[in-house]
């Protein structure tokens, strides 16, 4: 459901199915405590008048989690909001290292989370990681149903620790302050208290290189520099390119992705009560977002998010969980995820909720540890 295709005569975006009526069963995030900019301002560790464009207030940041292990914690929140742990498909998305080399974390997580014999998929894409999952994981749900086998459950989860020497959570990415935490979402093909109304991803290869630069392909991780730097690469890669050319490719598929997930739910731009959005910084999110589809800070998760930091590729079912653990939607309510990756893919869920799930009653803000 999440492949795109194109009408041979146009070439425009043909409008996907929607989903079979794929549920949201349960969600949980794991956060750890917060730090706040200001603090990492006055440590000379982040730079005022980026912090000041920003208008970050604090980011999660780990001690000793492992990223993975916060995954398994947000998993289990998840299953236990979802009344069952009949999974039969775990996926699990990651931004940045998960601890070990040639490893699995997606079998950590089904180890100490769920305890079965499922198949347990690691899902890259960078920042679009927990969007790419949940389309795999609507599809793998879609096909058991047409083959007769309704009743199973799909976990994804996400988890990240930005931790030095190779990342630098405040300057690795300007625009950007990069918070911990897991997150997890349980996708159910008969009951959950909201569903999948339309699932889109659009790829626009041609600007994979924002994030590799004029680098050579290294033999081994941080070949080229110790610390992860996007500018760097950002800046090599518009070197050769017009910014103009660059910034219509992006909001293009963005667009595609946008249009074709509401076509698929049947709804209008006008029909969405929230949304949620990356978590980026105000500028970014003003440029990318809301200053570009005319949506007001106060129907987005702004406030929430700007106080956790981007989370790599949780920051889509963490809004949500907010968003629901809050009381900030209800029954009839349309929430849309909005996500963009490095690659880059551009996704765009529209979900409707059906019911108010019983432990959003006294979950109050969602997830903090």
């Amino acid at each position: 459901m999440t492949e795109e295709h194109l009408d041979p005569a146009s070439g425009a975006p043909l409008v996907q199915a929607p989903a079979q009526d794929i549920r949201i069963a349960g969600c949980g995030v794991w956060l750890p405590p917060r730090a706040p900019v200001a603090q990492a301002v006055a440590a000379g560790l982040c730079d005022e008048a980026l912090a000041t464009a920003t208008a970050m207030v604090s980011v999660a940041v780990a001690q000793d989690e492992p990223a993975p292990e916060m995954a398994a914690r947000a998993a289990r929140t998840a299953l236990a909001r979802g009344g069952s742990d009949d999974v039969s498909l775990i996926l699990h998305a990651s931004f940045f290292y998960q601890g070990h080399d040639l490893w699995a974390p997606a079998s950590y997580v089904q180890r100490v989370a769920v305890g079965n014999h499922c198949p347990a998929i690691e899902v890259g894409q960078v920042s679009n990681g927990g969007m790419a999952a949940l389309g795999l994981a609507v599809d793998h749900l879609s096909a058991g149903r047409r083959a007769g086998a309704a009743g199973r459950r799909v976990l994804v989860t996400t988890g990240d620790a930005f931790r030095p020497p190779g990342f630098d959570r405040w300057r690795s990415d300007p625009g950007t302050f990069y918070g911990d935490g897991g997150t997890a979402l349980v996708l159910s093909s008969q009951e959950g208290f909201a569903r999948i109304r339309g699932l889109a991803t659009v790829s626009a290869p041609e600007l994979e290189g924002m994030h590799r630069g004029d680098d050579p392909f290294g033999s081994a991780p941080f070949s080229h520099r110790p610390v992860v730097d996007l500018e760097a690469c950002k800046k090599d890669f518009l070197t050769s390119r017009r910014v103009t050319q660059v910034i219509a490719a992006s909001a293009a598929a963005q667009d595609a992705a946008l249009g074709r997930a509401l076509a698929a739910a049947g709804a209008e731009l006008a029909d969405i009560d929230r949304f949620v959005l990356p978590h980026m910084g105000r500028k970014r999110l003003r440029a990318g977002f809301l200053n570009r589809l005319g949506i007001g800070e106060d129907r987005t998760t702004w406030e929430w998010s700007r106080g956790v930091g981007h989370l790599g590729a949780g920051d889509q079912i963490a809004g949500f969980d907010h968003l629901v653990g809050s009381g900030s939607v209800g029954p009839g309510d349309m929430v849309l995820w909005m996500s963009v990756g490095a690659g880059f893919t551009y996704s765009c869920a529209v979900v409707e909720m059906l019911e108010r799930p019983g432990w959003a009653a006294t979950a109050g803000t969602a997830g903090a540890a």
